[in-house]
């Protein structure tokens, strides 16, 4: 697995890319930190490979514009696999939603599938 310090800028880099309002842009950034067949899946949406990655980034910018994705958590990694939590934050400081998402690595250090969660775990009943 690649280190914690490679794995963090990967993660930041993703982060930045959801938030990234340039198609260009953001599409240079999923390339430099997914793998190519890599699949996003989130509650809403599934995509596999960069362009439907990208496409669903910029999907979510429409919903929420102006909003940024930001880390909230250290990364919590074990073997190829990784958690973390972020927000989703608006241009005048609220937080629209929060959530983790649960990471598997490959090799190379680039992401190969993203699996995202909105908000906590409901608590378990008595």
């Amino acid at each position: 697995m690649t280190t914690t310090i490679n794995l963090e800028a990967t993660v930041d880099t993703w982060l930045q890319a959801y938030g990234e309002t340039d198609a260009a842009a953001r599409t240079a950034l999923i390339e430099q930190v997914w793998a190519p067949e890599g699949v996003l899946v989130d509650p809403p949406f599934t995509g596999t490979g960069h362009a439907e990655i990208a496409a669903l980034a910029g999907a979510a910018q429409g919903q929420f514009p102006g909003h940024t994705f930001r880390r909230t958590s250290e990364l919590d990694a074990h073997h190829d696999l990784a958690r973390y939590t972020w927000e989703l934050v608006g241009p005048d400081g609220t937080v629209a939603v929060a959530g983790t998402d649960v990471v598997l690595v490959g090799g190379d250090g680039k992401l190969q599938y993203v699996a995202g969660f909105f908000g906590e775990p409901a608590a378990r009943a008595a």
